[in-house]
């Protein structure tokens, strides 16, 4: 008896039962959960019952009235995209971090919060065997894409590599390990910098090397690499990989630090002379000069000038911004919705001015 099914929930609901990133935007807390001592998770769902449909690796993109204040931050999706009657996001508490913290503290279960999503482009390729390499928050799509194998019961030939600094921060620890009894085929490495607080730690420690890659991955060259996590980590593991074999198009990474970088350094590219135009930032009373060939972040950067921004080419919208007056010719990659264009809304990091601007930042 064929008992092959293309059964899916997703698929079978019908379109208006469906969070639309286009016309939704208003989620509800359902639950709190504290991983580690500093990181948590935050479960939400939509206040219609709309299901949502994402790829294990995507994440939303938050909009959040923090005192006052309106700011935008990406939190990557860390549930299985199987389960679409709720999503959750794990964060990690950052010291001085003004948004982690406000969720932390602040953000409780019926709490309301608007956000945009499912974005980005960091899910998983068809393949054989693969290699999850995560460094400290940057765990979660990764943690997506596990917790959809499991839920699948997809045959998987996964080594899930983890560094945290101590074993204390290594997020769903706990978790993984039932995972990997559940999950043929499914290995995990877990590496500490340093052991503190688990004197009996019975692995190794340190940071990623290839020393230690070809020691825990022997097959390292045969396996799609999916990679996310901090900036450093990131491009460690990026001259790693190379070093050992990985074909450039084997080695996929998130695009951008989920956790917001704030201090992104932007290369100043030489433009030809070209119309020099007037930007204010009004609540930092602060006035640049843009070049009509540059956009108003990589010019705002330069210039000191605070903005939020992660991925810095239109895909994420952590930069988005009211625009007071002014006309912009703005290329974004999905960003923001038309809708917040047509209220006067635009991303600096891929906009470059047409006239004088004023910005409500």
């Amino acid at each position: 008896m064929d008992t092959k099914s293309s059964f899916s929930p997703v698929g079978r609901l019908e379109p208006d039962n469906l969070w639309s990133r286009d016309r939704d935007e208003d989620l509800v807390c359902v639950d709190v959960h504290q991983e580690t001592h500093d990181v948590k998770t935050f479960t939400f769902a939509s206040p219609e019952g709309k299901r949502f449909a994402f790829e294990a690796g995507q994440y939303f993109l938050f909009d959040l009235d923090v005192d006052g204040e309106p700011e935008s931050r990406c939190y990557s999706i860390s549930s299985s995209p199987k389960r679409s009657n709720a999503f959750s996001v794990t964060v990690k508490r950052v010291a001085g971090g003004k948004i982690s913290n406000w969720l932390h503290d602040k953000l409780v279960v019926n709490a309301k919060v608007k956000a945009n999503g499912p974005l980005g482009h960091f899910v998983r390729p068809n393949g054989r065997k693969y290699l999850f390499l995560s460094g400290g928050s940057g765990i979660t799509p990764a943690m997506a894409m596990v917790r959809e194998l499991a839920d699948t019961c997809e045959p998987a030939d996964v080594v899930f590599m983890h560094a945290a600094r101590t074993p204390k921060d290594l997020i769903f620890r706990d978790e993984l390990a039932n995972l990997a009894n559940r999950v043929k085929g499914l290995r995990l490495q877990f590496l500490p910098e340093v052991v503190s607080g688990e004197a009996n730690w019975h692995g190794l420690t340190g940071r990623i090397s290839a020393a230690y890659m070809q020691l825990a991955v022997p097959d390292v060259a045969e396996r799609i690499i999916m990679c996310c996590g901090p900036a450093p980590f990131m491009a460690a593991a990026r001259a790693i990989t190379a070093e050992l074999g990985v074909q450039a198009s084997n080695y996929i990474e998130e695009s951008f630090d989920a956790a917001v970088i704030d201090d992104v350094d932007i290369p100043n590219v030489e433009q030809p002379a070209t119309r020099t135009f007037q930007v204010e930032f009004s609540k930092q009373a602060r006035k640049i000069e843009v070049a009509g060939e540059q956009t108003v972040l990589a010019c705002a950067k330069k210039a000191g000038v605070k903005l939020p921004s992660s991925c810095s080419n239109g895909v994420c919208g952590t930069c988005k911004s009211k625009l007071v007056s002014g006309s912009v010719e703005m290329n974004h990659n999905g960003g923001i919705r038309q809708r917040e264009i047509d209220a006067g809304l635009f991303l600096p990091c891929c906009s470059k001015p047409l006239s004088d601007l004023v910005i409500d930042r």
